[in-house]
């Protein structure tokens, strides 16, 4: 807290990093919005005047509530809102519940959000982010886009959400899985009773009689509560089928409750979800709670993603009065996915009656709606690290309403239940081989340790592993370039798109490959830089900045060419930096070096296309035995499984959290060094990558 710039009486929390001054709500106006700040992209003050957001206090001369409302229309989808004059089309959008990728949160930055009037007028911001052909056709881009009266608007096919390639699905996913639980221990255990029949002699209640009959089967009923809704089931269904019931346990960590009692012949298959709630996309599990069986899966983007591709923009976007609208966000994603995935296997959300939740802090702390402000705030405490056994209900998670929900721990405000559900998953921490674990997204968190330590930190990537901030940067779903090479000579490229389809942009494995191509056919040197002439016809100027072309427009109809520009390299490279900056630092810190590292495990949804070699080449992961990488995919999600069907494994989690020694590269002067020396590819240390260097020099 500090003094406001303006008002010296004011306290304020809003702090500009780049002055060091502190501005009060009356005052929230970014002071330099044209020149650069390397502190912009989770600068609060220049997001909340960016969006024209005010408090109530400050708003005295409120909207008439009698003036006309403007009706906008999204096609294909046929949806339709009314919304007041001066909305802009992004926020219309997410008001009909339409995923419109905005990966700068709406700052016109990106240019992902782009959408096409097609009657009606709106008034938007000059942008260089379309071109003149787009302009002509009627794009514009939705986050600068205001409504002043009814329109049309169509979302073109580049713009509406794909499906992600999500490996281990259904039938695959439990070959992988299937086998790793030998003693399944549900959160919410179905226990079949024959209760005493009443008599004359034997008068006690219907609850007591099944308390009885739980006493019998072994269960501690001292510690065991109930609810009114149990209460009012018991009636009919004691005598449903002549006092043979199914009642259904709820374990918490100090007691236990019976949450539902049903006649046994109306029992049905019990489910289980697994979710891995990502920042970029999340993915659900249906589990049949009985065998270990994963029925049926599904993934989808995170809606969140709209509000901005990484979590502090997401924590930004949540602080003025955005809790409501992200939780929302999150529980419509996996509500969505969840229903698409029974409907697949014709199942009722009712039978779902356990939920594990895996998710980095931020992620979690917004799904339940808990304020996420002072995770990036020093010195960045989490609300919560472990979390009491919840009820869907509480949650709003479609799912018997008192499913029980187990949110997996993390130990820190950038590391959490995700990484531990890795840990969790790939069982290094019981080994007595020292093992790098890095889980590589929009986060990268690292683990480094074995049996005897965890030491985890967290460096943040940045969106451009997933696409964001690249021209034509896309995530791993359908019509991505997922790799690519160059012909030594014309520099041609030949390429793999996901789903067989012409190209619509290049997902993180894609740009990876290409920038590796590019090194070791010298279209750029270790700086960065293009070296080939200015006239050759690989290369093109885009916003006065040359570029690679990876495919001409005239191929794929589109407007424009799919390129590789400048900045795209700069931020791929500014990526990779911090990456490799994170673990060689983290190895540093207990005086080890690469050559002291076992194993090298690699997870993560984008970890999964990822070339070994050419992520070396371009100094992303350390020059060591290429036998020590190991790939293990989705350990989010395997973990959360494991902790779906194993009250062991739920207890291992609380565990693994708790063992985690922190490591935060906020303030450290040694993490900022390295991160300048890896701007450089693979390194400013030719020393580091003997095999690499020699090949481009």
């Amino acid at each position: 807290m500090g003094k406001c710039l303006n008002h010296p009486d004011r306290e304020s929390s809003y702090i500009c990093m780049k002055h060091n001054y502190y501005l009060c709500d009356e005052c929230l106006e970014c002071h330099d919005p044209d020149i650069y700040c390397k502190f912009r992209s989770s600068c609060p003050i220049h997001f909340i005047s960016k969006k024209g957001f005010k408090s109530s206090d400050d708003e005295p001369d409120k909207q008439d509530s009698s003036e006309k409302k403007c009706t906008v229309l999204f096609k294909p989808e046929e949806a339709k809102v009314i919304v007041d004059p001066g909305t802009n089309l992004l926020d219309a959008a997410q008001k009909a519940d339409l995923y419109i990728n905005a990966s700068c949160n709406g700052k016109g930055s990106c240019g992902k959000c782009k959408l096409v009037i097609e009657s009606g007028n709106v008034k938007t911001l000059q942008t260089s982010l379309l071109s003149t052909k787009e302009i002509e056709k009627g794009y514009v881009l939705a986050c600068q886009a205001s409504i002043v009266e009814d329109i049309v608007v169509k979302i073109p096919e580049e713009t509406i959400e794909k499906k992600l390639k999500a490996a281990g699905m259904g039938e695959a996913a439990t070959k992988k899985l299937l086998g790793l639980v030998e003693k399944i221990e549900p959160i919410v255990e179905k226990v079949e009773l024959q209760l005493d029949l009443p008599t004359m002699e034997d008068t006690v209640s219907d609850l007591d009689r099944l308390k009885r009959a739980l006493k019998k089967s072994g269960f501690d009923i001292s510690k065991m509560s109930t609810n009114i809704r149990v209460m009012r089931q018991l009636t009919e269904a004691v005598r449903d089928e002549n006092f043979k019931v199914v009642a259904s346990i709820l374990w918490k960590k100090c007691s236990s409750e019976i949450v539902a009692v049903n006649p046994l012949n109306h029992a049905k298959k019990s489910l289980g979800l697994a979710v891995d709630l990502g920042t970029t996309s999340i993915v659900v599990y249906v589990v049949d709670m009985g065998s270990g069986d994963i029925l049926s899966a599904a993934s989808g983007h995170n809606r969140q993603a709209s509000c901005g591709d990484d979590v502090i923009n997401r924590i930004v976007c949540s602080e003025k009065d955005g809790v409501k609208k992200l939780k929302r966000m999150a529980i419509s994603t996996i509500n969505n996915l969840s229903k698409r995935a029974l409907d697949s296997i014709n199942l009722d959300h009712k039978q779902v009656e356990n939920i594990v939740v895996s998710g980095n802090t931020t992620m979690t702390h917004l799904l339940l709606g808990i304020k996420a402000t002072y995770l990036r705030r020093e010195p960045y405490i989490p609300t919560v690290s472990e979390f009491p056994i919840l009820k869907a209900g509480e949650i709003g998670l479609k799912a018997a309403y008192y499913a029980g929900v187990f949110i997996m721990p993390g130990p820190a405000s950038y590391v959490g239940g995700d990484i531990v559900s890795g840990v969790l998953y790939t069982g290094f921490n019981h080994t007595e081989d020292i093992t790098l674990f890095i889980d590589i997204g929009t986060n990268g968190e690292i683990v480094l340790g074995n049996d005897e330590f965890l030491m985890t930190a967290a460096c943040s990537a940045g969106p451009a592993f997933e696409g964001g901030g690249i021209r034509w940067g896309m995530r791993a779903e359908d019509g991505a370039i997922e790799n690519i090479t160059l012909n030594p000579k014309t520099f041609k490229p030949e390429y793999q798109v996901i789903g067989n389809s012409k190209p619509r942009g290049i997902c993180g494995s894609g740009m990876i490959d290409l920038l590796s191509e590019m090194l070791l056919k010298k279209v750029i040197g270790q700086d960065g830089k293009f070296k080939i002439e200015t006239d050759h016809p690989r290369l093109t100027l885009f916003n006065d900045e040359p570029a690679f072309i990876i495919e001409h427009a005239k191929n794929i109809d589109s407007d424009e060419d799919i390129i590789f520009t400048q900045s795209d390299i700069k931020s791929l490279v500014l990526s990779k930096a911090a990456v490799y900056a994170g673990f060689s630092i983290l190895i540093e810190q207990v005086g080890m070096d690469f050559s002291s590292i076992s194993k090298m495990i690699i997870t993560g949804g984008f970890g999964q296309f990822l070339d070994i070699e050419k992520a070396i080449t371009i100094g992303l992961l350390p020059d060591i035995d290429r036998d020590k990488f190991q790939y293990m995919g989705n350990s989010s999600i395997a973990g959360a499984y494991m902790a779906l069907l194993s009250n062991t494994y739920r207890q291992q989690a609380i565990s693994i959290s708790n063992a985690m020694t922190y490591i935060d590269f906020s303030s450290n002067n040694a993490f900022m060094d390295e991160f300048t020396r890896a701007q450089f590819l693979p390194h400013t240390d030719a020393n580091l990558f003997p095999d690499i260097v020699k090949n481009i020099i």
